[in-house]
């Protein structure tokens, strides 16, 4: 089949010699054009709005970017103000413009004189750094909000409980004359919830209120869960259970065997022994052992040499009374350093050798030095045989035992020891108290040596 280009035109352009032969072609195509210049355009999308980094010296600020020169310099005077007679012109740096105008550029800045230059440098660039060049002083920086007028009176309400199940509420004004009791002077806020103490005295005329406390900075820690320091610090000094630290020596003037027994009246329990120490029931605890000279023992039960048997005694809580085991009467107090120095002399004076006393004093200088003033006294051998009695299978033996007794005295209760002193002390026999005898040196006799220690 043939096909004509007559027989077909949708390869003709509508705008063809074609079109116009059709019936009123002319005319028609008139109206047409009216009618697509009536319909509406489509509209475009929303731009994106450009942002204007002004810059002056130190100083920024981020603006809307102005469509015109004369806008961008207007926004550019507001916001330095300088003065009338002050040199003012505007720059934008090339790395802040389009790639193809920084091309065009020679220098480091294109200079904004005119309509132009900002249409030149503001071409294709989604936002844009202009810096200030003028002579005139920085524009002044936003003056500080004005601070809050001060609180000069509030109200105050007071809940107290005088004894349990009696209560009292005290309402009160808080005022001051001219300090701000909101802030302090660098603007810190006086507020939060505070736990101390209050003191309210009425004394005759004498009518006054005095609270000192710390803010709980925990918010999730009540009043209810505080407890004073100096509480706690008591608590636990009397939560510490006392307890007497003892070290037994046996000095034999030839190897032999032996059994040594500690029995504990009801009111002392034996805590840890080494070596372990055979209970033997009724609070009795037995040691066979081989003592040989100088002072080395075997104990057979855990196949260990030492040179002393170690135990520590705890009476009950309810048996010392500080206040009653060392007093005024029968012992002797005074700080620190003397009472080290005095000690040392004492132990010299109940036969202790040199090697021995300085292990005493460096076996126990810890707990000494947490006190700052200390009062001490030496158990006498009848009453250390009436907590703790010893029994050793060796005749003929010769005892020693020396069971020190001290505490703490804070400075404020050192008046309370002042007719019992270190001169006082000097003057003491403890070689009488103790039941010290020169037989203890005999170097021919089987001897037992204890020292003991406790802190009340």
């Amino acid at each position: 089949m043939l096909l004509s280009p007559a027989g077909s035109n949708a390869s003709l352009p509508s705008s063809s010699f074609w079109s116009k032969l059709k019936p009123g072609g002319g005319k028609n195509a008139k109206e047409v054009d009216m009618r697509q210049q009536q319909q509406p355009q489509p509209q475009m999308a929303l731009s994106r709005q450009r942002l204007l980094t002004l810059v002056y010296g130190d100083m920024e600020t981020v603006r809307m970017l102005p469509n015109t020169f004369v806008e961008l310099d207007a926004l550019a005077r507001d916001w330095a103000k300088p003065p009338p007679d002050a040199v003012f012109g505007l720059r934008v740096p090339i790395d802040y413009v389009h790639i193809q105008t920084a091309r065009l550029v020679s220098g480091d800045f294109v200079y904004l004189t005119g309509q132009d230059s900002y249409e030149i440098a503001t071409m294709g660039v989604p936002g844009l750094r202009v810096e200030i060049v003028s002579d005139a002083p920085p524009p002044p920086e936003e003056p500080p909000p004005p601070p809050p007028p001060p609180v000069l009176d509030m109200p105050a309400t007071f809940n107290l409980e005088l004894s349990p199940g009696q209560y009292v509420a005290l309402d009160t004004t808080v005022s001051s004359d001219e300090l701000d009791m909101a802030r302090m002077e660098d603007g810190t806020t006086v507020d939060g919830m505070f736990w101390g103490k209050l003191m309210i005295v009425h004394d005759g005329d004498t009518h006054n209120m005095d609270f000192s406390g710390t803010r709980l900075l925990g918010e999730d820690v009540t009043p209810d869960l505080m407890v004073d320091q100096r509480v706690i610090t008591k608590l636990a000094v009397a939560a510490k259970p006392s307890v007497a630290k003892c070290r037994l020596s046996l000095l034999a003037p030839d190897m032999q065997y032996c059994d040594v027994v500690l029995s504990c009246s009801p009111m002392w329990k034996l805590g840890i022994t080494w070596p372990p120490a055979e209970p033997i029931g009724d609070g009795k605890f037995k040691y066979f052992l081989r003592v040989h000279p100088g002072g080395a023992l075997e104990h057979f039960e855990s196949e260990m040499v030492a040179t002393a048997i170690y135990y520590e005694a705890m009476p009950e809580p309810s048996l010392l009374d500080p206040n009653e085991f060392v007093a005024p009467r029968n012992s002797f107090a005074m700080p620190f350093l003397d009472f080290m120095r005095h000690l040392m002399n004492v132990l010299d004076q109940l036969g202790m050798s040199v090697h021995a006393r300085t292990d005493f004093i460096n076996t126990h200088i810890h707990e000494f030095s947490q006190h700052k003033n200390i009062a001490y006294r030496f158990l006498s051998p009848g009453k250390i045989a009436s907590a703790i009695d010893m029994s050793v299978t060796a005749d003929p033996c010769v005892f020693t035992r020396l069971f020190l007794i001290f505490r703490g005295i804070p400075e404020d209760d050192m008046g309370i020891f002042s007719g019992a002193g270190e001169k006082e002390a000097n003057m003491q026999n403890w070689r009488e108290v103790v039941g010290w005898t020169e037989d203890s040196k005999d170097a021919t006799t089987f001897r037992v040596l204890e020292t003991s220690v406790l802190e009340i």
